[in-house]
């Protein structure tokens, strides 16, 4: 069995990256756990990293299926692992593709995002260098949340 640490640090967030406001250590964490991808269909790698209030890094990337419906992306597995550690509340994330353009979470982990703060923020990052920072208020308006559940 790996180490149970692998993809967990403490974050330093004095430096920042890309001019997208995100640590810089935020970013290369992201960037190194998109290289842990595992996408034998799309060739499509991403990896996130999540910053969790507590100032610890979680990472995560994308691991495709066969059966595509069970594919879980890059961004879900960094706030999995981080939940599981006892994380709850999340500063920022970073998602960081295999392409040149930034590229924006998917619909399924927006609404995941926003489970644990609409005022998260969250870099997209790519290859080229490009990155821009929003909150998850901003990728989801509207966003379905836990009060919606009371009757």
């Amino acid at each position: 069995m790996g180490n149970p640490h692998q993809g967990v640090r403490q974050a330093e967030v004095s430096a920042t990256s890309s001019g997208s406001g995100a640590p810089g250590e935020l970013i290369q964490a992201a960037r190194e756990a998109r290289e842990r991808a595992y996408v034998p269909y799309s060739g499509f790698r991403v990896g996130a990293a999540v910053l969790g209030r507590s100032g610890r890094i979680f990472t995560g990337c994308n691991v495709e299926n066969a059966s595509y419906g069970a594919t879980i992306c890059a961004e879900r597995t960094a706030f999995v692992k981080a939940i599981s550690e006892g994380e709850r509340q999340f500063d920022h994330v970073v998602v960081y593709s295999s392409v040149p353009q930034p590229v924006s979470p998917c619909g399924i982990c927006r609404q995941f995002m926003s489970e644990f703060g609409l005022d998260t923020l969250v870099t997209m990052a790519g290859d080229a260098g490009a990155a821009f920072t929003v909150r998850v208020r901003d990728l989801l308006p509207s966003a379905f949340q836990p009060e919606d559940l009371s009757l």
